[in-house]
């Protein structure tokens, strides 16, 4: 992991310099974000309200019994803005896209496909890596926001049914409870997604050798390696926004 972790960032760097010195073509960003954001959108937003619809039906009743049923619909923002959605949607984007980052450019590696690209004097981390990373940076967050939106109507819906909860009831607690600084960290936490996804996925493609077997292999490795460093960044950005431990 430290090893493929320095394959990681020297392919960043190069990706950094690629992009500075303008060389990424914005036909090939938007597709790249159809394939990330746009087609991974579905998946993501169900994940996100099912887990919302699950934990509004396992706490609404004990808040019942307790006298603060109101407080459900704050109580459930808040979760599903500082942790479930970020997290549930990055993972599901990784599942979907990433997997297929990988696979892509996997085949293309042992294809001696990258081998043209550098005969062409194109510097081929940065031709590969570069609109992937951009169109994620941009797009996650949008899916994360779309995902918070779609969990706490879910969570709505689910309390209205369940203990009778009044919808005006539930959305008054949700702006009591969520805090704008949330909204605007989760953003941050689908940025920083964004990046690492592709970036994760890309480099273990590219590192791939062999043959088709291979390809299955390392894409199978991607989906481990992106899911251990997505919750590795998030407990970073956890701790440094919610805990202030650095």
């Amino acid at each position: 992991m430290i090893s493929f972790l320095g394959l990681c960032i020297e392919n960043f760097i190069k990706t950094i310099k690629y992009i500075i010195n303008g060389n990424a073509k914005f036909s090939s960003i938007l597709a790249r974000a159809a394939m990330i954001s746009y087609d991974s959108l579905p998946i993501a937003l169900s994940i996100v309200f099912i887990a919302a619809v699950v934990i509004a039906l396992q706490v609404s009743k004990q808040f019942l019994m307790s006298g603060a049923e109101a407080y459900v619909g704050g109580f459930l923002a808040v979760a599903l803005v500082r942790e479930i959605a970020p997290g549930f949607a990055a993972l599901a984007i990784s599942a979907r896209a990433g997997t297929a980052i990988s696979a892509e450019i996997a085949n293309m590696q042992v294809t001696s496909q990258v081998d043209a690209i550098k005969t062409l004097k194109i510097d081929p981390v940065g031709y590969y890596f570069a609109p992937r990373i951009i169109a994620g940076a941009f797009t996650v967050p949008m899916v994360v926001i779309l995902a918070e939106l779609f969990g706490v109507l879910g969570g709505m819906i689910i309390s209205y049914f369940t203990i009778g909860l009044h919808p005006n009831r539930y959305m008054s607690s949700v702006w009591i409870w969520l805090n704008t600084r949330d909204i605007y960290i989760s953003i941050f936490k689908g940025f920083i997604f964004g990046i690492i996804i592709p970036l994760i996925c890309a480099t273990q493609g590219y590192e791939t050798r062999g043959g088709a077997k291979n390809v299955g292999i390392s894409t199978t490795q991607a989906a481990i390696k992106s899911t251990v460093f997505l919750l590795m960044a998030d407990l970073i950005v956890t701790m440094l926004f919610y805990i202030n431990i650095f």
